[in-house]
């Protein structure tokens, strides 16, 4: 009976110390895991932040070419164009007269 009871403490402790083996070893994984992560995060960050200083910078060109199109157009009006149009004048042809 002293055997069975050995077998039995035997059995359970050894279900236990598999799970805990488990736990401790997807804890041991995840926090690895997370060192990589956070020692990766600041050339991360630093990626992202040129990426968005490069399309602000774009956007940026963009804007102020239009802005200097507008500005242009606004300042540069052409007052031959923009005034009525002139009519021809028309002048007789000149005509014959008989005898010369």
């Amino acid at each position: 009976m002293e055997q069975a009871v050995i077998a039995a403490l035997l059995l359970v402790g050894l279900l236990i110390g598999c799970g805990v083996g488990a736990a401790y070893a997807r804890a041991k994984r995840g926090w690895t895991d997370y060192r990589t992560i956070r020692n990766s995060v600041p050339g991360a960050r630093r990626t992202a932040w040129l990426a968005v200083r490069a399309v602000v910078t774009k956007v940026g060109v963009i804007v102020l070419l239009l802005v200097g199109a507008a500005a242009y157009a606004a300042t540069n009006s052409d007052h031959e164009r923009a005034g009525p149009a002139s009519t021809p004048t028309v002048t007789p042809a000149p005509t014959r007269t008989a005898g010369r």
